[in-house]
């Protein structure tokens, strides 16, 4: 179990390093105005890069029926360890990476940055935000993973891979510290802590109520980072 994890993390690192090679090499090949801004930004093209892999490798471990046995002892132990009384209070926090909160949350919040005139942190939010939808529609449509059934919880539209609350609330928060870092950097630290919490708390609140998998939740909130920087990225190079 142990030499297998070694071993994929050592593929995971080996594909990461090739597909930074390669974009390397085609930057300076064929876009060298590109070079500078890759460079100021190469911890996130990096972690772009590896949230890709690593959604890529769990998705495939999914696909394959090889997570099913440690998604059912981590959803089992979850559910074993955390009393029933805090259940309204998952509740509560789930209902905060609905669409009925994000939607609205993410209207005005591009349309307070065009009143600001950031027009690049607007079309970021929104474009992380549509982004994440289609995501959830077509991943969901296409994997069709049938939801735990491990005790009584309530029903939810679509198919359980990926979480789409979790990846909502990933994309909208990744894209607000983005924002954030840009527009006001003394806060970026605090954004980044809020955003790290509110993605955790929505990610564990779908696994207490029982309606999710782990790799769900841990796919969604890859795909939910990687969507926001990988825009990002491709915005500072498009206006380089």
């Amino acid at each position: 179990m142990i030499f297998e994890l070694i071993e994929d993390i050592a593929k995971l690192a080996l594909i990461v390093a090739c597909l930074y090679f390669v974009l390397g090499a085609y930057v300076c090949r064929k876009q060298p105005s590109w070079y500078e801004p890759l460079e100021k930004r190469r911890l996130t093209t990096i972690l772009v890069l590896v949230l890709a892999a690593f959604a890529v490798k769990v998705s495939e471990d999914v696909l394959g029926g090889e997570s099913g046995p440690i998604d059912k002892i981590i959803l089992l132990f979850i559910h074993n360890h955390v009393p029933s009384t805090l259940s309204r209070f998952f509740e509560m926090v789930t209902f905060t990476g609905s669409s009925w909160v994000l939607f609205p949350l993410a209207v005005v919040t591009t349309i307070a940055l065009l009143w600001a005139r950031h027009r690049f942190e607007a079309l970021l939010v929104a474009a992380s935000v549509i982004s994440a939808t289609i995501a959830i529609y077509v991943i969901k449509m296409v994997v069709g993973r049938a939801r735990p059934a491990l005790w009584d919880t309530d029903w939810y539209w679509g198919s359980s891979f990926p979480s789409g609350h979790t990846l909502a609330v990933a994309a909208f928060a990744t894209a607000a510290v983005l924002c954030v870092s840009r527009i006001r950097p003394a806060s970026r630290n605090l954004a980044l802590s809020l955003a790290i919490l509110w993605i955790s708390l929505v990610a564990i609140s779908r696994l207490v109520l029982g309606v999710h998998w782990p790799t769900d939740v841990l796919v969604a909130t890859c795909i939910g980072a990687f969507l926001p920087l990988a825009i990002s990225v491709v915005l500072e190079l498009r206006y380089a």
